[in-house]
């Protein structure tokens, strides 16, 4: 979107709290959507029969679309506005969540591919907000207002506490279809209670030449691989902790308490982030992005070694929870006074898109490095410890934002 928020004067910017809380809530539905079939994977390996690596890539393919798509969606809310593209990305894929459903029903793999395909389209969602977000406040606290709207992601929580208490509850469609109302109810409130920012102008540019022009910039690439690490890394254990909980620690840990422990993690992540955003705000983001990174070499080093199931496995998750969101607030709060203000929606997109790429692989990488023998996934946690140690030295490299 871009932005002129800071000539526009403190009385029309009114009510940008409520626009952002209200943003953040259908970004919250959307990563509920997106993360549906992560909570429910062990149900759908037993029914359906899945070998490791189908279940890696169910769980991986709505990842990949949802970062792709962030791309097009970043730079369509440029043009259309959060208000068109929240509405948009919402209706547009509460069908994919009946279908995800209907696959589960008649036991069918290709189809629950096709319809995790389909449902990466909730996560472009996030490619909505951070635009729409900045462009409610002045330069000097966008990274308490991305922060804020990052906190949507406490969908993932909701989706991995929520999703198998309700398929027990209430049944595995019923479920379904309760998050695709939910999903349409969100729509229409977005539709009549949002409102662009009065500082945000629609920009004309061609989509192509206007992610072209953001690929060009090196900025872009560098938010990219460090988001890449800290949201990539949220999105992966989000999505594999229950698979990953329920295969290390079986006899400890059945799919219900995998759930519960993901949501703590998602928890811990979502309110670290608001806070990285406002540390990145008074310190400079750089600091903040750094103390982040370091934090999360260490903590994959600790998991990495397997520890017994027990308060020093959760403890270490939920720090590197912390960790990661704290990263993911100092990289926003660091793309807004980087960029040129009529490409802040596409460099968003590309980066949340890497950020969702970055997610998209580790299963895989876990699934594909599984040790049966041992019954460990060292190798996996191992590649990211060296991924989150580039990122450091990369990031100590760079100039911050404010100086």
């Amino acid at each position: 979107m871009t932005t002129t928020a800071e000539t526009t004067t403190p009385s029309q910017l009114k009510g940008q709290f409520g626009q952002v809380l209200l943003a953040t809530l259908a970004s919250t539905i959307g990563f509920w959507a997106w993360m549906s079939i992560a909570p429910l994977q062990k149900t759908y390996a037993t029914e359906l029969g899945l070998s490791e690596g189908q279940i890696s890539l169910m769980l991986a393919t709505p990842v990949l679309v949802g970062a792709l798509g962030r791309v097009v969606v970043g730079a369509l809310t440029d043009r259309f506005g959060g208000r068109k593209m929240f509405a948009l990305v919402l209706l547009g894929s509460a069908p994919a969540v009946l279908l995800v459903a209907l696959a589960g029903v008649i036991k069918n793999f290709p189809l629950l591919i096709g319809a995790g395909f389909y449902l990466g389209v909730a996560g472009t969602i996030f490619a909505v907000g951070i635009p729409f977000s900045s462009a409610w406040y002045e330069p000097s606290r966008r990274g308490f207002a991305n922060g804020v709207f990052g906190m949507g992601m406490v969908g993932t929580a909701v989706s991995a506490f929520f999703t198998p208490r309700l398929a027990l509850a209430i049944g595995f469609f019923p479920t379904h279809l309760l998050i695709a109302g939910a999903m349409v109810g969100m729509a229409a409130l977005v539709w009549f209670f949002l409102r662009d920012s009065p500082a945000w102008t629609p920009s004309h540019q061609p989509l192509v030449p206007k992610v072209m022009g953001a690929l060009k910039l090196a900025v872009t690439w560098q938010m990219s691989f460090l988001y890449a690490i800290v949201f990539g890394g949220f999105v992966a254990f989000s999505t594999y902790l229950p698979k990953y909980l329920t295969t290390v620690y079986p006899t400890e840990v059945d799919p219900v308490g995998a759930g519960t422990r993901t949501a703590v993690f998602a928890v811990a992540a979502v309110i670290a982030r608001p806070i990285g955003g406002i540390l990145a705000d008074r310190f400079g983001p750089k600091v903040v992005a750094l103390v982040s990174l370091a934090g999360v070499s260490i903590l994959a080093y600790v998991v990495g070694t397997q520890p017994p199931e027990g308060i020093v496995t959760g403890a270490t998750f939920l720090a590197m929870a912390a960790f990661m969101g704290l990263g993911m607030g100092a990289v926003f709060a660091w793309i807004g006074p980087s960029t040129p203000k009529d490409k802040v929606g596409a460099v968003s997109g590309v980066v949340a898109a890497a950020g969702g790429l970055g997610g998209y692989f580790p299963p895989l990488v876990m699934g594909a490095t599984y040790h049966a023998d041992t019954n460990s996934y060292s190798l996996g946690l191992w590649l990211l410890l060296i991924a989150a140690t580039l990122a450091l030295v990369l990031g100590g490299m760079l100039r911050d934002a404010r100086a």
